[in-house]
């Protein structure tokens, strides 16, 4: 379980992520990240006042979107809990306020523990070494 201060809840929070982030893409999993603006101290597109971050935190927040093209719901529930797990091992390697949604594909759920560690390791690393300000870098493809 992700501690709540780490959670994307609302909808908004998971559109800033996938339209406005960057997005690197795998085989068993897409993953969007969207990076606190360096100027301003804040996610491009927030408010003052967000309700589910306490004031003065900034940590890193991450949802996860797994579809029925999935599997049924004992194996989309596995492979939510999978990823869980990976990314909260992760977190403290984000930049601080950084938004981070992990889609996860069909194939994810044939996938081992292994498998899925290393699709999320290589496209965070994608990710994070990337220019922000290139427009040809972070597509993903």
């Amino acid at each position: 379980m992700l501690p709540s201060e780490n959670r994307l809840r609302r909808r908004q929070d998971f559109a800033i992520a996938v339209k406005r982030g960057r997005r690197a893409g795998r085989p068993l999993l897409v993953v969007h990240l969207r990076r606190e603006d360096e100027q301003t101290g804040q996610v491009a597109g927030y408010s003052d006042f967000h309700p589910h971050v306490a004031e003065g935190t900034s940590s890193a927040r991450a949802g996860f979107v797994v579809s029925k093209a999935v599997g049924p719901a004992v194996v989309r529930n596995l492979v939510k809990r999978r990823l869980r797990h990976l990314v909260r091992e992760r977190l403290g390697g984000l930049p601080a306020g950084s938004l981070i949604v992990v889609r996860a594909l069909p194939p994810a759920a044939t996938a081992s523990y292994q498998d899925l560690a290393h699709d999320l390791d290589a496209a965070l690393k994608r990710l994070l070494r990337t220019d922000p300000a290139s427009p040809a870098t972070g597509s993903g493809r």
